[in-house]
């Protein structure tokens, strides 16, 4: 064989050696290809399963051989399915079950009631009169039970006030002075004269110590005094027209401070209009002098009696 002849032998060989190793290296990559993307497309769905309305991205899964072999595996979007609460037989059944036995017990207690009735019609209005009895107890309970609420609201308002003016000393401010021998006309007064009017009462009836103290910060308290009988009297001034009477919540007010905060022995709220039934209820329970128009006249004529006195007559008949 010529040299020519080796050469082109050994070139063929060369060739299909080069030809199966590329066909080897294609094959292995082909493999490790489709391994890499059965492993992903698994875990993929895998975690596709995983919960509702979750979503993946698409995976690419590359090779980086000879000749690039790419592979895209999108994954389905899954839709959120709104489940709607299906019709439930049981209990539907349950209930009108249920609503059968009401029914069915209310038409036997009115039956039976009927039944009564015509046997024993005395029974029947007794049982009347007991049901009225009972509506009657139970508005009563509701009427107390809003009044205690109003009341409570009231003293919760009375001792936010006493709580921001507690520091505020109680100072007397100058008053007008009033001739006792005159008559007054109380309804010319403004309010500060009124306060001054009854303070002026206050010291020709012996009192002593007798100070205006109304304005901000007051608590309920316009003129304070000490009594003959040595007792602390705090007044509440109200100067009220004729068709503005003093309600409960007004006397709730003063009832809360008067004693609590003004340490009174007697506590006196006088007006120059009226009073409510309500507010005279609530004095009555709390120990408050009332001195509406009429007794407030009758106070300054000198023909009625004094606030104290009226307390004084009260602790003398429970002394004896």
């Amino acid at each position: 064989m010529s040299i020519r002849g080796i050469s082109s032998h050994l070139g063929l060989v060369g060739v299909c050696e080069e030809l199966r190793h590329r066909s080897f290296v294609n094959s292995r990559v082909r493999e490790e290809g489709r391994s890499a993307v059965s492993g992903r497309t698994r875990q993929s769905a895998a975690h596709m399963t995983s919960g509702p309305g979750q979503t993946e991205e698409v995976i690419f899964a590359s090779i980086p051989r000879r000749g690039l072999i790419t592979v895209a595996a999108p994954v389905r979007r899954t839709p959120t399915v709104n489940r709607r609460r299906g019709f439930d037989l049981r209990s539907t059944a349950f209930f009108f079950v249920l609503l059968a036995v009401v029914v069915s017990v209310l038409g036997f207690g009115a039956r039976t009631a009927v039944g009564i009735a015509e046997r024993h019609p005395g029974w029947a209005f007794a049982l009347l009169l007991l049901g009225a009895a009972g509506v009657a107890g139970l508005g009563r309970r509701l009427h107390l039970a809003r009044a205690a609420r109003r009341a409570a609201a009231a003293l919760d308002e009375a001792a936010t006030e006493a709580a921001e003016a507690w520091e505020t000393a109680t100072v007397p401010r100058p008053r007008v002075a009033f001739d006792m021998d005159v008559d007054i006309d109380h309804d010319a007064l403004d309010a500060e004269e009124f306060e001054a009017a009854v303070a002026s009462l206050c010291e020709r009836d012996g009192c002593s110590g007798v100070e205006v103290v109304g304005g901000a910060g007051d608590l309920g308290a316009d003129v304070v005094a000490v009594s003959p009988e040595g007792w602390r009297v705090v007044i509440q001034c109200k100067r009220y027209g004729d068709s503005h009477r003093v309600g409960s919540q007004d006397m709730q007010r003063f009832g809360g401070t008067c004693f609590a905060i003004h340490e009174a022995d007697v506590a006196v709220l006088v007006t120059t209009s009226d009073f409510t039934a309500p507010a005279m209820e609530y004095a009555e329970q709390c120990g408050i002098v009332c001195v509406d128009r009429q007794a407030l006249v009758r106070w300054a004529e000198g023909s009625g009696p004094r606030p104290w006195e009226a307390v004084k007559a009260v602790r003398d008949a429970e002394a004896r």
